[in-house]
């Protein structure tokens, strides 16, 4: 295990970063993870308009969740959300970043 895979093994585990939501694969078994939420709003520019919009992302590790998929749901503290648009992951390919919409 490389020293950054250990690092983000260690800030999932922290409880004041990460915290355990559900994961659904679509047609598949409930698997518990820890995810990093990024409630995180978005400023989009359409013409000379800037649109504000609040967003739901997450970080979860590939090591839990191999292939994250458009339509899978994740489970946050009793709220169901779907992963929408294809999940990013990060340069180390050691955590996905994922867009959600509530369920």
């Amino acid at each position: 295990m490389s020293i950054l895979a250990a690092a983000i093994d260690t800030l999932f585990a922290d409880p004041n970063i990460a915290r355990e939501a559900t994961y659904m694969p679509e047609g598949g078994a409930p698997v518990l993870v820890r995810i990093v939420a990024r409630r995180t709003d978005a400023i989009t520019d359409f013409g000379d308009a800037r649109l504000w919009s609040e967003t739901t992302r997450i970080d979860l590790r590939a090591a839990e969740v191999p292939q994250p998929r458009p339509g899978d749901q994740i489970e946050i503290d009793g709220e169901a959300f779907l992963i929408q648009g294809e999940p990013v992951r990060d340069r180390e390919r050691l955590v996905w970043t994922v867009d959600l919409r509530p369920a």
